[in-house]
């Protein structure tokens, strides 16, 4: 393959930068346009079974978070710019080759490069705090859907570092050995290890990870317990367990989930869930999320997932090997350290520009997953109780009736509930 050009790389970035930033900023637009000037009419399909106050706050939560998420936007194309063309990543690792002894042979060792990521990371998570503190405690507060006490906001904080840097650094290190000293096709021994790792984590998570942010408890209703086994057995689904989730401790929105794999599958549901519904909609909620597995969905998705991440790697594999693909993104590679670390966060910090046009497709591909779960679970539950609990569910989470229809074709992994609705009702019974 031909070698890259320094002032190539940095105008290809540049560009895909700013297509990436007007084509979000001017969807984000269009979508509190369309919800604002439908915030006081309701869709005829709704007008009994949502009230004109809940579609009104919808409204005004959607167009709220849209904002936010403008100066989210914003400020995190700073941030890229200031990394890369700002100097940024080559200040942060001049000063890491000095604390490790200089860019001379031999000192620069495995622990530089794992420090270099780990203080990326760190720095990058710190600057994202104001951002997480105002979306809880203000606009979710603000919606009545935020329930975390500050307390409980930085024990997650502590907690959720604690577990990436127990998991995360060793991965870290296994992956930047890999690429220092398995060749030229360390990019494949290292995608063999993210596939392990993928699979290993589907096992550990719900038995080990969620029980530290969350309380999980065997479903104490009998007749809905009987009610979901009933479920579970006419569709051949086997599970560990049903389990109920203390949501409500961190937020009023509701949900329901499996989690697990093979016969180590767990079904968990939102107290709050359970609160807003009856038994014959949880049933019907669950027939949803069955559905998802019997069409083979998650296996889509992680077969979907590797295949990209084997690309990525391969991508990686060969632009690690470009000194032009440094300097153009304002970085001058290691004279004598290793760049691999370099590499890697050079890759991830042009990948979401390079990818975000392709967007579309993988949320096109979800709509019609969700479609398909919903007519799984009309045949084998009620189409009727899900339409309901689906109203009820986009009520109590505030979901938008009225978003642009390219908004939606562009970021939607689910269709819009009216779409949802329309499609349960033309269903042949």
């Amino acid at each position: 393959m031909p070698e890259l050009d320094a002032q190539t790389v940095s105008a290809v970035f540049a560009g895909l930068l700013a297509l990436h930033v007007v084509v979000a900023l001017g969807l984000s637009q269009r979508q509190i346009a369309h919800v604002a000037a439908r915030r006081d009419t309701r869709p005829a399909a709704f007008a009994a079974s949502i009230s004109e106050a809940a579609h009104a706050k919808a409204a005004d939560y959607t167009c709220a978070k849209e904002r936010f998420g403008m100066l989210q936007c914003l400020f995190g194309t700073a941030l890229l710019l200031l990394w890369t063309f700002g100097g940024g990543l080559a200040a942060l690792n001049g000063m890491l080759l000095d604390f490790f002894g200089g860019d001379t042979p031999g000192t620069a060792t495995l622990a530089y490069q794992v420090a270099l990521v780990f203080a990326f990371s760190l720095i990058g998570a710190i600057l994202e705090l104001p951002f997480e503190w105002y979306a809880h405690f203000r606009i979710e507060a603000r919606f009545g859907f935020n329930r975390m006490t500050l307390r409980l906001w930085l024990t997650d904080l502590l907690k959720s570092a604690l577990v990436g840097t127990v998991i995360g650094v060793p991965l870290l290190a296994m992956v930047l050995a890999l690429m220092g000293f398995a060749g030229a096709l360390w990019w494949l021994w290292a995608w063999a290890l993210w596939m392990g790792f993928n699979l290993v984590l589907l096992i550990v998570y719900p038995l080990f990870i969620a029980p530290l942010f969350n309380e999980f408890r065997p479903l104490e209703d009998a007749t809905l317990a009987a009610r979901v086994q009933a479920l579970l057995d006419r569709c051949g689904f086997a599970a560990k367990g049903v389990f109920v989730m203390d949501g409500s401790k961190r937020s009023a929105q509701s949900n329901a989930y499996f989690t697990g794999l093979g016969r180590g599958k767990r079904v968990v549901l939102y107290d709050t869930l359970l609160s807003r519904l009856s038994g014959a909609e949880v049933e019907a909620v669950l027939a949803h999320e069955l559905g998802h597995f019997r069409h083979r969905h998650i296996l889509k998705m992680l077969l979907q997932i590797f295949a990209l991440s084997l690309l990525a790697l391969a991508a990686l594999g060969w632009l690690s090997q470009q000194p032009a693909f440094f300097i153009g993104l304002g970085v001058t590679p290691n004279a004598a350290a290793p760049n691999d670390a370099l590499a890697l966060l050079l890759f991830l910090l042009v990948l979401p520009s390079a990818t975000f046009l392709t967007t579309p497709l993988a949320r096109l591909a979800s709509r019609r997953h969700e479609f398909e779960a919903d007519a799984y679970a009309r045949r084998h539950a009620s189409g009727a109780d899900l339409a309901n609990a689906l109203v009820k569910l986009a009520e109590d989470n505030a979901l938008t009736l009225t978003p642009d229809p390219l908004y939606v074709r562009f970021y939607y992994s689910h269709p819009p509930i009216g779409e949802r609705l329309a499609a349960l009702h033309a269903a042949p019974a």
